[in-house]
């Protein structure tokens, strides 16, 4: 077999397995957008209702209320700057 008809073949294989690829793939875009749209008329759009945040003390504002525990970190901070 000549290789000239070896290379029109894969050029004839090529370009048809490209055009299923993209077929595949457009029925899929296609589908995907369809089944969004079916589910979009099914199913009524949820509001979301915004409510006020519920302020809490942070762990940090917790430690700066604290006298005993911010007497101990500063003796350990006065230290390590000692040491070092």
């Amino acid at each position: 077999m000549p290789s000239s008809d070896l290379m029109l073949e894969g050029l004839t294989l090529m370009v048809f397995g490209m055009g299923f690829v993209f077929t595949f793939l457009t029925l899929l875009v296609f589908a995907t957008k369809g089944m969004s749209a079916i589910v979009s008329r099914l199913s009524p759009v949820e509001e979301l209702v915004m409510t006020a945040p519920v302020t809490m003390a942070s762990p940090s504002q917790n430690v700066a209320n604290d006298p005993q525990l911010m007497a101990v970190l500063s003796a350990a901070v006065h230290r390590y700057r000692q040491d070092h």
